[in-house]
C-alpha cells in the first residue's frame, strides 16, 4: 500500500448539513512476469452520521408518531405512493388551499374564459405579415418522370374510311349514345346513360363538359298506420273464427304483455289461422318464449314473422327448435333483432335444427358464416324439391282417380 488519500466533501442544504468522507487506497501487485495496478474506492455508507445498518431495526410507526401534522404534510408531498386503489386527489402532491367559490356554473365559466381571451392582448409577431410574401421555405413537389410510349408500343387502329367519316361527322348526342351502347359508363353521367337507353334524347345543357344536377327523388306517401283492432282479433282467435286466416299486427306500438298472453292462449286452440305477423311490435325475450311454447302446440300455422324486435340469439334458437314440435311450418322470419351478429355457436345450432325440419321452405335470418349459409340453403332446396314432388304426385293421383271415375260412368251409360 503506497499511499492513502483523504478526501473531505461538504454539502450544505437549507435544513440539513451532511458530511461524507471518502478514502481511496492504491494497491500495487508485482509478480515475476506481470505487474498489475488496481484502484479500490471504499465509501462509508452513512446517513445523518449513522451507518445504514443502524436504521434497519428502527420502527417506522414510532418515527411517524413523533412527527407533527405539519411535518407529516411536508413528508407526504415528497412521497408519491404507487397504489392504484388510492384516489388521484390523495396521490397528487398538489393541494389547493383556496376556498370553494360555490357550485360550478358552466355558463359563467365560459363567459369568463371568453372575456379573458378578448381582454388579453395578442402576442406581437416578430416578423410582421406582408401579403404575398413567402415566409419560410416553400415546398416544391419533385418533377414526375414523363413516360413516353415508344414507337413500337403504339397501336394504330384502322377503322376504315366509312367509320372514320361517320365518327368525324357524328354529333355530340350521337357519340354519347354510342358510348352508352358500348358500355363506356365512365364517359358519361347517369342522366345521359339512362336517356340513351330509353331513347329520350339528351338533356339540354348536359354535354361532355356539362354539370349534372341531382335528380329530385320521387315523393311517395308514408305507409298508413296499422288499423287492426287488437282486442277484436284476440276474440276472433279465441273463438276460432274460420274467416281469420291471416293475422297482421305489424308496426302496432305499445302492445302490453297481457295482450300477447291472451293472443297466445287463443293460438293454442285455434285451427284456422295460417299466417301470424308480429313484426316491429317491441317483442322481448319473455314474450318470445311464450310464443315458442305455443308453436309447439299449433298445427295450422304455416308462416310466422317476428322481424325487427328485441329477441336475443338464444331465444331465436328456441323459436326455431319449437318448429320441430308439429313440423307444419313452411316459413319463419326473425331477422333484424337486438343483436345483429349471432355468433358461430348460435349459427351452428340453428343449422342443425333446420336440417332436422323436413317442412321448412323459407328462413328469413341473416347468417354470417359461409358453412351455415350453404348447409341451410341446401336443406331448404331439398325441402322445396320434396314438396314439389308431393304436389305433382298428388295432382297425378287426383287426375288418375278422376279419369277412372269418368271412364266408369261412361261404361255404365
Amino acid at each position: 500500500m503506497d499511499s492513502v488519500e483523504m478526501v473531505e466533501e461538504s454539502y450544505e442544504e437549507p435544513t440539513v448539513r451532511r458530511r461524507t468522507v471518502r478514502t481511496s487506497y492504491k494497491i500495487e501487485e508485482t509478480s515475476s512476469t506481470t505487474t498489475t495496478t488496481k484502484t479500490v474506492t471504499a465509501t462509508n455508507q452513512k446517513l445523518y452520521g449513522k451507518d445504514l445498518s443502524e436504521y434497519e431495526n428502527l420502527d417506522v410507526d414510532q418515527l411517524l408518531a413523533q412527527l407533527s401534522p405539519e411535518e407529516i404534510s411536508l413528508l407526504a408531498k415528497e412521497v408519491d405512493p404507487d397504489d392504484n386503489f388510492l384516489p388521484p386527489s390523495q396521490r397528487c402532491s398538489y393541494t389547493c388551499e383556496k376556498e370553494a367559490t360555490g357550485p360550478l356554473d358552466r355558463k359563467k365559466l365560459i363567459e369568463h374564459i371568453n372575456k379573458q381571451a378578448l381582454e388579453t392582448p395578442d402576442v406581437p409577431e416578430l416578423k410582421p405579415y406582408v401579403p404575398g410574401t413567402i415566409r419560410g421555405k416553400k415546398w416544391i413537389p419533385p418533377p414526375q418522370p414523363v413516360r413516353e410510349r415508344e414507337a413500337e408500343e403504339q397501336i394504330a387502329i384502322d377503322l376504315g374510311d366509312e367509320y372514320e367519316n361517320a365518327l368525324t361527322e357524328a354529333s355530340q348526342e350521337e357519340i354519347i349514345d354510342l358510348a352508352a351502347i358500348l358500355g363506356f359508363h365512365s364517359m358519361m353521367n347517369q342522366d345521359q346513360y339512362h336517356a340513351s337507353l330509353l331513347n329520350k334524347g339528351q338533356p339540354v345543357g348536359l354535354g361532355w363538359d356539362g354539370i349534372t344536377k341531382a335528380s329530385q327523388p320521387k315523393a311517395f306517401p308514408a305507409d298508413p298506420p296499422n288499423t287492426t283492432d287488437v282486442d277484436a282479433t284476440i276474440r276472433q282467435v279465441k273463438d276460432d273464427d274460420h274467416q281469420l286466416v291471416d293475422l297482421n299486427w305489424n308496426n302496432i306500438k305499445n302492445i302490453s304483455d297481457e295482450k300477447f298472453d291472451q293472443l297466445f292462449e287463443g293460438l293454442g286452440m285455434n285451427t284456422h289461422l295460417e299466417t301470424l305477423s308480429l313484426s316491429n311490435v317491441g317483442m322481448t325475450d319473455g314474450v318470445a318464449l311464450k310464443l315458442a311454447d305455443v308453436l309447439e302446440q299449433n298445427n295450422t300455422l304455416r308462416v310466422v314473422n317476428v322481424e325487427t324486435n328485441f329477441i336475443s340469439p338464444p331465444v331465436i334458437v328456441r323459436l326455431i327448435k319449437s318448429l320441430l314440435g308439429t313440423k307444419t311450418m313452411e316459413e319463419f322470419r326473425a331477422s333484424n333483432q337486438r343483436s345483429q351478429v349471432l355468433g358461430n355457436k348460435i349459427e351452428m345450432e340453428i343449422t342443425t335444427l333446420v336440417e332436422q325440419n323436413p317442412t321448412l321452405l323459407r328462413l328469413g335470418l341473416h347468417l354470417e358464416y359461409n358453412d351455415a349459409r350453404h348447409r341451410v340453403a341446401m336443406h331448404l332446396q331439398r325441402n322445396i324439391d320434396r314438396s314439389r314432388l308431393r304436389r305433382m304426385g298428388r295432382a297425378s293421383r287426383n287426375y288418375t282417380i278422376g279419369f277412372a271415375m269418368h271412364r266408369t260412368l261412361s261404361v255404365q251409360q
